[in-house]
């Protein structure tokens, strides 16, 4: 049996799975808004993970950075 097909990782992609991981991780936030914002590469990070531990809803970080 042939192993599967994989296709390559461009490095746009990899970034994109780095700022996922630290949103999720780092930041807390629920998967589906850390996609969306990880897919944004004019969001800053820093600042996406420090609003809510100042106690910041996910929902209104997301709006402040979008």
């Amino acid at each position: 049996m042939a192993p599967p097909a994989t296709m390559p990782q461009t490095e746009r992609d990899k970034v994109e799975s780095w700022r996922l991981k630290c949103l999720i991780e780092e930041g807390g936030y629920p998967l589906k808004l850390a996609e969306k914002l990880a897919s944004r590469d004019d969001i800053d990070l820093h600042r996406a993970v420090a609003l809510p531990r100042a106690g910041c809803r996910f929902e209104t970080a997301a709006k402040i950075l979008l």
